[in-house]
């Protein structure tokens, strides 16, 4: 097979290696391809990987030798999945490999909103510390976990991680999803409408995909049913939050504040409404990037190429 990554460097920047793939034939790995690049890098794939690199149906009709689309993400809106099918072109993901790094990155962000460590840290380089009069100081009100409410919209994988990593801090757990899970892991969480979700959560984490339904789903009228001092957490999909609507509710101080690890465009321009918002906190889509999340990503992507070389798919979407 004649396999052609288009964008392997934020997957694999250098740390990682490749060898899954050279495995199964010959590998050519591109840092990054431009849009304008794509059918001259590709024009003699059997397999193309890709991660943020858009497969519009145009493309895959230009390409003859196609025959495997691997999404090096879980989200594959980058590739017309349609188009694919049309012509008999497999196309498969990479679900599930960044659970425990997402769920991380949430309470990094519950954290810093409850005791604000780089602040102090910095107040205590600075001197503060040094110069007062008693033995402690603290900049903010400080916040303890235990008995306060998180509402999770969404209950996927990474939702019911972040629900188990909550119970662990003692916290009351919210969810808001189409299919409640009954199980009896879960009976200790409390399935309510998503308005409800809004008005009881100190906190409140969005891990929802995004669809037409969920598409702007944290608006004026949605933030105006928190509490005033919830916070608000999005490790999921930008579009989910109507992003001006939020940088107004941080400025006027209707919510506490926000973490926000995507944003709807990627990278944002300079003059994104929420880039300076108060109290908000911007990550540059890193949830899912830890070392051992990315080689989890690497080598279930091998494997899924693996499996369709010998005619037993996995993981395929559409």
């Amino acid at each position: 097979m004649n396999i052609v990554v288009l964008d392997g460097y934020t997957l694999n920047p250098g740390d990682l290696s490749w060898a899954p793939f050279e495995a199964l034939g010959s590998l050519t790995v591109y840092d990054r391809t431009p849009q304008e690049l794509v059918l001259e890098r590709a024009k003699d794939a059997d397999v193309v990987m890709t991660n943020k690199t858009a497969l519009p149906s145009e493309m895959i009709a230009a390409l003859p030798n196609l025959r495997y689309i691997g999404v090096l993400a879980t989200g594959y809106n980058v590739v017309d999945v349609e188009a694919a099918a049309a012509r008999g072109i497999t196309v498969t993901n990479v679900p599930d490999y960044s659970t425990y790094s997402v769920a991380q990155l949430v309470f990094a962000f519950v954290l810093h909103h409850c005791h604000r460590v780089a602040e102090h840290d910095l107040a205590v380089r600075a001197g503060r510390w040094t110069a007062g009069p008693d033995f402690t100081f603290s900049l903010f009100p400080l916040q303890e976990l235990y008995g306060k409410t998180i509402g999770i919209v969404g209950f996927g994988g990474i939702g019911r991680q972040v629900a188990r990593v909550a119970a662990a801090f003692g916290m009351n757990v919210l969810v808001h999803t189409r299919t409640p899970n009954l199980a009896p892991e879960w009976t200790a969480i409390r399935y309510v409408a998503l308005e409800d979700l809004l008005r009881e959560a100190d906190f409140v984490t969005l891990h929802c995909p995004l669809t037409p339904q969920t598409s702007g789903l944290i608006n004026q009228r949605t933030i105006g049913l928190m509490k005033r001092g919830a916070y608000l957490i999005n490790t999921a999909r930008g579009g989910h939050i109507v992003e001006a609507d939020l940088a107004e509710a941080l400025r006027e101080g209707r919510i506490a504040g926000a973490g926000l690890d995507v944003l709807s465009t990627e990278p944002p321009p300079a003059d994104h409404p929420l880039i300076g918002a108060p109290n908000c906190t911007i990550t540059p889509h890193v949830a899912w990037a830890t070392a051992e999340a990315r080689g989890r990503l690497l080598h279930i992507a091998a494997d899924n190429l693996d499996h369709f070389a010998r005619g037993a798919v996995r993981n395929k979407v559409g």
